[in-house]
């Protein structure tokens, strides 16, 4: 017989429940057509706009071929505007739209909201470890995961 593992003592499986907690939570608080990846892509493109898709995708981290789908989603929606980089023709500069602005200005409050209710979970001296925790396992990036293998 197979040897088992007890999952809820293994950080992968509670960071994945947590992720699925996280996703009702905003279907049901935030919204179900605007994503937390896509709140991300917008979030970026308020605080820099005309940055590039490439960009984007490290500053969300998502990889760049979501991030082109989701672009051309929120370009069909009118809330994403795409312009070709006079400097290097290559490149394409995305920004919020007015419409991108005002839906982003609605779900700010929402998002935070959510994120209290979670961080409201935890015993108020734990919120900000739990923050940083959580902050350095999502800054591992490929090469330091290689190193450990």
């Amino acid at each position: 017989m197979a040897r088992a593992l007890e999952l809820p003592n293994y950080i992968g499986h509670l960071i994945r429940r947590a992720e699925q907690v996280h996703t009702a939570l905003w279907a049901q608080h935030v919204s179900r057509e605007i994503t937390s990846p896509k709140f991300a892509i917008l979030n970026a493109l308020s605080r820099d706009p005309g940055m590039d898709q490439r960009t984007l995708a490290r500053l969300t981290s998502l990889d760049r071929s979501t991030v082109n789908q989701m672009i051309r989603r929120l370009t069909d929606q009118h809330l994403v505007s795409q312009v070709r980089d006079e400097a290097d023709r290559r490149r394409t500069l995305l920004s919020l739209t007015a419409e991108g602005e005002d839906l982003l200005d609605s779900l700010i409050a929402p998002a935070e909201r959510i994120n209290e209710l979670l961080l409201g979970s935890l015993p108020e001296g734990e919120r900000a470890l739990a923050v940083d925790i959580l902050s350095r396992l999502a800054s591992l990036d490929d090469e330091a995961l290689h190193d450990g293998a």
